[in-house]
């Protein structure tokens, strides 16, 4: 049956709810009812094949609670006179909560909004926008408000998330409701307390004025020669991201791998550094402007997002190249072949020819389904010869 039930009624204002419309509506002054709901009523030929049907159907809308049912009169060459529903309306937004079970929640928003509105007026914008947030929001909406509160009192405060001191809220509350918080703060504070430079979550810190936690970034000296720190032969580093950008390595090698034993088993080269990456993240490295100067190599997995990532990393330094991520260090380890999860799928414009095809080739799995090699799974005399070659030397230094 295609006629429009008591249950398609319901849905329709449910759906109404979900957009958060009824909330809205609640808010507004403007009359938005009675409100004419969609109904779909019986055919002439659904009578004449379904009579009694049509009076059970009848009989339900009748009855359906906080519905009002507008009627006609139809002749039917059949069965003469008949009365049939022809609109259903709701009459109030109080019938209309009813109808789905939403009047306890509306006046939990009406509480909200209202304390907000003495609170902070110009709120009344993000409450009205998502109102169906805001009541998942209502158990912490009073802490979210103490924050926005704290922040106006205490603009760019200059101090780490974890120093702030609100009765009752745990610093860790600010790190989870992140998201929210920033959307609350950007119409609670001025201009000048927001650095428009930083966005998202993971740069709150910046964007409101909190000190941040220094990036950090781990390195080995690959060349004993090499006297970052006096007295101590190939130490392996962990820099702050401005200290590590002081440094001056200008004309070294620096290889970077993302795999920590690659990394801590990487063979001794002459004039030159590992680096242990960090996968999608970049920032550590960008200040290091000495970087420009080095001869670059980057070993990530044989996947599509090993190439992904080493895209990313030549949109910081365009000279990098890819080290053991071409077709044939794939192919002489077949035996180690895995499964990727989650393959990139988007193009990537900073990969040279080879790696293009290559990464293709794994895209479009043309090799394998979700073909990948990890880079651990590299024989560690292959990883030696391919470091003789590009280093053009006839033996390393010795190994790790």
């Amino acid at each position: 049956m295609s006629w429009t039930g008591p249950s398609e009624l319901k849905a329709q204002l449910q759906r109404l709810w979900d957009r958060g419309d009824l909330l809205r509506m609640q808010l507004e002054s403007e009359a938005h009812f009675p409100l004419r709901l969609s109904l779909k009523i019986p055919t002439s030929s659904d009578i004449s094949d379904r009579f009694d049907t049509v009076r059970k159907w009848i009989a339900e809308l009748a009855s359906a609670p906080h519905i009002r049912i507008e009627w006609r009169e139809v002749r039917h060459r059949v069965h003469g006179l008949q009365r049939l529903p022809d609109q259903a309306w709701v009459d109030g937004l109080d019938a209309a909560l009813a109808l789905i079970g939403r009047k306890r929640e509306a006046a939990r928003f009406q509480l909200m909004f209202d304390d907000t509105l003495h609170k902070f007026p110009v709120l009344q914008a993000w409450l009205k926008k998502r109102p169906v947030q805001a009541l998942d929001l209502h158990d912490r909406w009073p802490q979210l408000l103490a924050i926005v509160t704290w922040l106006c009192t205490h603009p760019r405060p200059a101090i780490y998330l974890r120093q702030v001191d609100i009765a009752g809220i745990h610093s860790k509350f600010i790190e989870a409701n992140r998201a929210v918080l920033s959307e609350l703060l950007d119409l609670a504070l001025s201009r000048d307390a927001i650095d428009e430079r930083y966005t998202g979550s993971s740069q709150f810190a910046a964007r409101y004025g909190f000190l941040d936690k220094p990036l950090r970034l781990r390195f080995r000296v690959l060349d004993e020669r090499m006297q970052i720190l006096a007295g101590i032969s190939h130490p392996d580093i962990t820099l702050d991201a401005d200290s590590f950008a002081h440094l001056d390595l200008s004309g070294k090698t620096v290889f970077i791998t993302e795999n920590e034993t690659n990394f801590l088993a990487f063979p001794k080269v002459a004039n030159a550094i590992v680096i242990f990456g960090s996968g999608y993240g970049w920032d550590a490295l960008t200040s290091a402007q000495w970087l420009n100067n080095c001869a670059i190599h980057y070993w990530g997995d044989i996947d599509t997002h090993g190439f992904a990532i080493l895209n990313q990393l030549r949109q910081h330094f365009p000279h990098v190249t890819s080290f053991l991520m071409d077709r044939e260090s794939l192919l002489r380890h077949e035996i180690h072949w895995g499964e990727e999860g989650s393959p990139v799928t988007h193009d990537l414009n900073s990969l040279n020819t080879e790696e293009r095809a290559l990464f293709e080739d794994l895209r479009e799995q043309r090799l394998g389904k979700n073909l990948r090699l990890e880079q651990e799974r590299i024989q560690f005399e292959y990883v030696m010869n391919e470091v003789r070659r590009i280093m053009n030397t006839p033996q390393i230094l010795h190994q790790a």
